[in-house]
């Protein structure tokens, strides 16, 4: 029975999720696997890996291959390594003890790295968060300049229809008492 390390997807459309297998070739891609060795996140950043090392190797030991993804994935966690390395040991090029030391520095080397982009990461959103936060104060007092200079326009208006009115009211009222003073000037004629 030839035995393939591959994913199997899961998850909802649009957000896929795969579980890292190990199943016969002949089975249908999401059908029957012999053993789950891990799952596979990439909608995150960077992408969750979790993999049963020693379960990879076991099987890449009895002769399963891996696609070409999940060749990616088991390089990345190091389980190709470990491989590697448990073939040198049975060939006697070097020690168990050495193999470990060998694959336990590597492992050190890669999860520093992995936090390095973290870290950067987590600096790039915070720059970015205080970024849009700046651009957002910008357009509030962009909004504050625009309502204080229409509230003074309206403020203006209403001033120039107060003057306006009372300089109607006044001419009206002159134009009353000119009235009421020809008015009385006839009838101090008349009489």
């Amino acid at each position: 029975m030839p035995v393939k390390i591959r994913l199997q997807r899961h998850g909802k459309k649009g957000k896929p999720f795969f579980w890292i297998v190990a199943a016969d070739a002949r089975a249908k891609r999401d059908g029957k696997f012999l053993e789950k060795l891990g799952i596979y996140n990439p909608t995150v950043n960077p992408a969750q890996i979790e993999l049963d090392v020693d379960s990879s190797v076991k099987w890449l030991q009895n002769g399963a291959q891996p696609t070409e993804t999940a060749r990616r994935l088991l390089s990345y966690k190091g389980a190709l390594l470990k491989h590697h390395l448990l073939g040198g040991v049975a060939k006697g090029a070097l020690s168990e003890e050495e193999a470990e030391k060998k694959f336990a520095a590597w492992l050190e080397e890669k999860t520093g790295k992995v936090e390095a982009k973290k870290e950067d990461l987590a600096k790039l959103e915070a720059e970015e968060r205080a970024k849009a936060l700046e651009a957002e104060k910008e357009i509030n007092e962009k909004r504050k300049a625009e309502a204080a200079a229409a509230e003074a326009e309206l403020k203006a208006e209403a001033e120039a229809e107060n003057a306006e009115e009372t300089e109607a009211a006044a001419q009206e009222g002159a134009a009353d008492t000119e009235a009421s003073a020809e008015g009385e000037e006839e009838k101090s004629a008349e009489a």
